[in-house]
Formats: C-alpha cells, sequence, structure tokens
C-alpha cells in the first residue's frame, strides 16, 4: 500500500471529512492570495465564507435539528483541513460557526436556537465571540464589563466603565459582525454572579453601529488580513432579559437568579468547558500549517542542491545532509506524534460534546487538560518548525509566493490566541497538581495550598490510549537500562513516564515546603516554583503524546506503513530525550556514555529515513494547489541536474591554439 497505509493512518476516524475537503474545496480557489491590501484580503475571506461548505465543514458541528451534523468531532477537522487553504478562511469560520455559533449552541436556550441557528449556519447572520479585553486577556473571570438586570424595564444595562474594559482583538468585529456574544460581569439584587454571556446586536441593518456601541478596527496585523479584528465599547447599552444565553444562570423577571451551578468559580469554568472546541481546532490548525511547511521544505530539498562531493562534479541534493535532516525529519517525527495525539483529542472532544445527559465532569475536565496542553505544544511546534523550513528554503523561503512567509505570519498569533501558551500549560500543571479538584481558583493563586501526593499520582499514571498494550510494554523493560536496546518502546514510554513522574513529586516537594514557610502567600508559593510546574506541564504532554503515537501504530493495518511509523516513532522518541539529554543526565537516567549513544542513533534513524522523506510528507495528502509554492512548481535544481547531465555526456570542443 505504500504512502496510502501511511494516509491512512494519518486521515484516520474522520477520513471521509478530509477526503469531502479536498474534493470539495479543490482547485486553487479557496487557496491564500500573497500580497493582497487589507480590504482585498477581508472581501475575499468574507465572499468565501458564504461558498465553504456546511453539512461536512466546519458547520457540521450545529444540532442536525438546525442544520448542521451534530459532529463535533468532523467540524474540527474539517477547520483543520481549511487551514492547510487559508489560515484567514479558517479563522473566520472559526469565528463564525465555532466561537460565535458555538457559544449560542452551548450556553443558549431552545428559544434562542430556534430564532438564530439557522441564519448563523447560512451566515445571514455574522457574529463575533467578545470575551477578550485590553486589560483583562487570561484572566477571563475577573473581566471589568457589566451587565446590570433592572426589573423596572426588564432588562440588563450593559457597560464599558473604562478603556481598558473594551472588548479587543474580537474577530468579524471590525467590518462584518452584525451580533456579538458578550461576555461579562452579571449584576442583579445588589450582586454580582461572576460571567456570562448575552447576545448583543451591535450593527444595523445598513451595517452602521448601533446606539450605544462603540466600533473600532484592530487595522492591520502580521497576519491573517482576511480576519476584521476590531475593538468594542459599550456605553449603558439596554440588553433585552431574552438575550441572556441563560443555560447555566438564569434571571427571572423581578431579577432573582438561579443556576443549577451553586458555586460561581465552578459555574464559570462549566461555562467555558463548553467552549473548548475553539482550542482544539487551534491546536489542529498549527499542525496543518506545519505539515503544509515540512511538505514544500522536504520537496524543495529533493532537488535543490548544493556543493560538490570531493572529486565529483554532480552537487548533491540537500536532503542528503545529516544537518538538512536534523533540520527537518525530527520536526516530522514530532508532527506525526503530534498529528495523533490531536486526532485522540478530537475524538475526545466528540465523544464528551455528544453524549446524552449530564456530561461526566473528570472527563471534561481532562478534555480542557488535554486541549490546554496541545494546544500550546501544536502551535510552539509550528512557529518553529516553519522558521526552520524558511531557512531551509534559503532565499526562496522567504518570497510571499513560495508560501513560507504566510504561513508564518498567519501561525505566530496562535501561541497567544485561545489562551497565551505559558498560561495553558499552568493550567494543565494545576490540572495534576490538584487532581482536577472540583473548583479551580484563578491562576493567579491556589487558594489553600494543600496537595496530595497519592491523587496525584494516579493522575499521572491514568493512560489515554492503548492502556493494556501501553503497561505490557513498560512492565517488560528490564531493571537495568544498559541493557535495553535504544528502540525498545517500552524504554521509551519508561523514560518519559519516569521524567513526569519525578518532575511532579519534586514540585509538591517544593510547593509543600513553601507553604509550612508561609502559609499565608499562597502567590508566593506557586511563583516561586512556577518554572517546576511548567516543566511538569511540557513532560505531560510529551508523555501523553508518545502514547497516542504507540496507540496509532497498534492500529495501523498495512504492514510496510507500520513499519515506517515505529522507525519515525523512534525518532521520536529519541529525539526527545536526546533535547532533555541534560534533565535525564543530571538526574542519573542516562549515563554519559548512553547519552552519547542516544544521539547516535538519532543520526542513524535519519539515514534509516532518508529514502523515505518524501513518501512521509506526500502521506499528508495536501494536493499540490493547496500548497501555492511557486518554488515546486519551477522545479528548483532541474536546471543543475540538466547542466550536470549536458556536462558529462558532451563532445569535447577542439582546444584554440595559442598562436
Amino acid at each position: 500500500m505504500g504512502n496510502l497505509g501511511l494516509q491512512e493512518a494519518l486521515d484516520g476516524r474522520w477520513a471521509d471529512v478530509r477526503r469531502a475537503a479536498r474534493e470539495q474545496l479543490a482547485g486553487t480557489h479557496f487557496v491564500a492570495v500573497p500580497g493582497e491590501t487589507l480590504e482585498q484580503s477581508r472581501e475575499r475571506i468574507t465572499r468565501l465564507l458564504r461558498e465553504l461548505p456546511v453539512e461536512s465543514g466546519v458547520g457540521a458541528g450545529f444540532p442536525a435539528t438546525h442544520g448542521g451534523s451534530a459532529n463535533p468531532g468532523g467540524a474540527a477537522v474539517a477547520a483543520e483541513m481549511l487551514a492547510q487553504l487559508d489560515l484567514s478562511l479558517m479563522v473566520k469560520a472559526g469565528v463564525q460557526w465555532g466561537l460565535f455559533g458555538g457559544a449560542v449552541v452551548a450556553l443558549g436556550n431552545r428559544q434562542q436556537h430556534d430564532a438564530y441557528l439557522r441564519d448563523i449556519i447560512s451566515t445571514d447572520l455574522l457574529g463575533c465571540f467578545a470575551m477578550t479585553e485590553t486589560g483583562h486577556g487570561s484572566d477571563v473571570q475577573h473581566l471589568r464589563t457589566t451587565c446590570m438586570y433592572d426589573p423596572d424595564t426588564q432588562s440588563f444595562d450593559l457597560h464599558t466603565p473604562h478603556q481598558a474594559a473594551r472588548k479587543d482583538y474580537i474577530g468579524n468585529a471590525a467590518r462584518d459582525g452584525r451580533m456579538a456574544v458578550v461576555f461579562a460581569q452579571l449584576i442583579t439584587g445588589g450582586r454580582t454572579y461572576g460571567v456570562h454571556a448575552w447576545l448583543v446586536p451591535i450593527r444595523d441593518g445598513q451595517g452602521e453601529p448601533l446606539p450605544g456601541v462603540t466600533i473600532g478596527d484592530d487595522g492591520h496585523k502580521a497576519g491573517l488580513l482576511g480576519v476584521d479584528n476590531g475593538r468594542l465599547s459599550f456605553d449603558h447599552v439596554r440588553v433585552p432579559r431574552e438575550m441572556l444565553l441563560d443555560r447555566y444562570g438564569q434571571v427571572a423577571p423581578d431579577g432573582t437568579y438561579s443556576s443549577p451551578i451553586d458555586n460561581d468559580t465552578r459555574r464559570f469554568f462549566t461555562m467555558l468547558g463548553t467552549l473548548v472546541r475553539g482550542r482544539v481546532v487551534v491546536g489542529g490548525a498549527a499542525s496543518a500549517a506545519t505539515k503544509q511547511a515540512l511538505t514544500i521544505a522536504v520537496r524543495y530539498g529533493e532537488a535543490r542542491r548544493q556543493f560538490a562531493a570531493p572529486g565529483e562534479q554532480r552537487e548533491i541534493v540537500i536532503n542528503d545532509y545529516l544537518a538538512h535532516q536534523r533540520k527537518l525529519l525530527i520536526p516530522l517525527a514530532t508532527t506525526y506524534a503530534l498529528s495523533f495525539a490531536q486526532e485522540e483529542l478530537v475524538n475526545a472532544l466528540h465523544e464528551v460534546q455528544t453524549t446524552d445527559g449530564a456530561v461526566d465532569e473528570h472527563r471534561q475536565r481532562e478534555l480542557e487538560s488535554r486541549a490546554a496542553g496541545l494546544k500550546a505544544t501544536q502551535t510552539w511546534h509550528a512557529t518553529r518548525t516553519i522558521q526552520v523550513c524558511r531557512e531551509a528554503l534559503g532565499g526562496a523561503g522567504y518570497l510571499a509566493e513560495n508560501r513560507l512567509p504566510g504561513l508564518k505570519a498567519d501561525t505566530d498569533v496562535f501561541t497567544t490566541f485561545e489562551g497565551d501558551n505559558t498560561v495553558l500549560l499552568q493550567l494543565v500543571a494545576k490540572g495534576l497538581l490538584t487532581g482536577f479538584r472540583d473548583a479551580f481558583g484563578s491562576l493567579d493563586g491556589w487558594g489553600r495550598t494543600t496537595f496530595v501526593a497519592e491523587q496525584v499520582r494516579e493522575m499521572v499514571l491514568e493512560r489515554t490510549a492503548a492502556r493494556s498494550l501501553i503497561q505490557r510494554l513498560v512492565d517488560a523493560v528490564p531493571g537495568r537500562d544498559e541493557e535495553v536496546a535504544l528502540t525498545d518502546r517500552g524504554w521509551h514510554l519508561k523514560m518519559f513516564e519516569d521524567r513526569e513522574k519525578h518532575l511532579l513529586d519534586g514540585a509538591i516537594r517544593r510547593l509543600r515546603g513553601g507553604a509550612a514557610k508561609k502559609p499565608e502567600r499562597s502567590f508566593d508559593i506557586f511563583n516561586d516554583v512556577q518554572d517546576h510546574v511548567l516543566e511538569v506541564a511540557s513532560a505531560h504532554v510529551d508523555r501523553v503524546v508518545l502514547e497516542a503515537f504507540v496507540a496509532a501504530i497498534a492500529r495501523t493495518t498495512d504492514p510496510y506503513a507500520r513499519d515506517l511509523l515505529a522507525k519515525v516513532c523512534d525518532l521520536y522518541a529519541l529525539s526527545t530525550i536526546e533535547a532533555h539529554k541534560g534533565w535525564f543526565l543530571e538526574h542519573q537516567r542516562l549515563t554519559p556514555a548512553r547519552a552519547k549513544a542516544v544521539t547516535g542513533m538519532v543520526n542513524d534513524l535519519l539515514k534509516q529515513l532518508r529514502p523515505a522523506m518524501a513518501e512521509l510528507v506526500d502521506a499528508f495528502a495536501i494536493p499540490d494547489e493547496w500548497l501555492a509554492c511557486a518554488a515546486l512548481r519551477e522545479e528548483p535544481g532541474r536546471q543543475e541536474v540538466m547542466a550536470d547531465h549536458d556536462l558529462l555526456t558532451a563532445t569535447p570542443e577542439p582546444v584554440a591554439s595559442a598562436r
């Protein structure tokens, strides 16, 4: 089967969604256009948004009763496919159907669904998701916008108290949005009940701001020119009571507040948890862009020649250089690993969001933590890898026509979009350290600093996929690491798990020590070990990703693809160990001799995988038109190859006499 087996493994459960995207969005019609002005890009993206298929696209997550397919997993994968065409189009679709529409679905009631969902799906009603404020980004729980209920008018008073409380960076706000889901502090009866969301019209039928609504334009950005990010402020805007998205908090006509969740903090995080798909989509989109960049760089490196070996006239293909293989093959192996982890995450998202009845709170917390960790890891990996690919094309990589500058600019914001990566890793660590306790406090402090080591260990050992297989592999590892082959999968799993557990136990000891010395200073206790807990989170994600890769290999049926994936997995595992060699040496998990052997094995795996480089990127199955790279169409190196051929076959002309 060749790379068809690889493609089947990568396409996974949602292969039909990927196939539909490749067929329905074929050609160059939806592909990013370099060199557009801001207005040209915005106009084109808005027009294309209305041409996108809904049933098999990003709109598939909507309920079937309102025109969707009730397929949240498929919607997330459809967004990933859009990212390979145009990241502005993916973000615009994500704002419209994922954030704006998704908030109405997750937080609204049946009457609101009936009133608005069909128009949202058809794009007859374009909307915004107005959460982030200029002065409050990650700390959503303490937003400053207020929405105070007045029982006399049966309406809320929505107000921006100062400039730092304006809604900022809001997609669809500057140009196209007619309505916004606005997050604000709900106040009724003289008490604040925390952050809730309202449907708020912001423009009239002619596109003019409604009374009390001030709309600004964020203007030029580094990338994503087709997304009209803007600013929203509200000057005592009256919002009818029925526009409160009240699934988790209701206000009666007389102003009485009620909620199925009594605790304000727990209610807030439950509300945010229903919106986790956006974070899942951003991570997947980052990986999709990374696959594009690697495909371009590897294919270019198969033809581009540079320097000849001593005594030879023919120049060497740059993919044959070990340094170039390290540049591209190691990130390629990591991209494969992250693809399988993303597949597992999308499956978890789909299962949680399609379960009838009450959502299992533990599964929801696990999904949120996994989405946070993978989003951070995938977006940082994209930023690093796309830069490496840009350099791998030399000067050609700097030209807009070769797509890489656009990918670099468009994905750069992903490291802070849908949550700052550093804050997200703190969320992952906090979940591990507290054993997913019921109520999270604000990330600026930890409340009572109490930690239960046994509870933490139980969480660490919780497997995500192929549980019995992974446990058998780990249990089969001999006691002395020196006796284990460097490519032993159980040893890889044991090393990743051991690093995570050791870092976690160390963080617990430091936090307990800090609590004993200054129990009243919870912020200082955590802040003093912040670097340590971020390492805990990174190690946890590394372990989860490796386990997902192992599970993917186990379910691959094609023998050739399975063997090739096993080598790629070896490279991912050993290059990760190599990257953290200092830690493994410091903590005596590696001897100096074995540490050197790890590097030697990485280099050996690069040589083994060198013949399969093109095959590995071909398995991403990105249509050539979607790559939109002029350098690949020009067949770099063709002239050099032809020149070499002419030089070797031409009949020498006689040398003219010096006379």
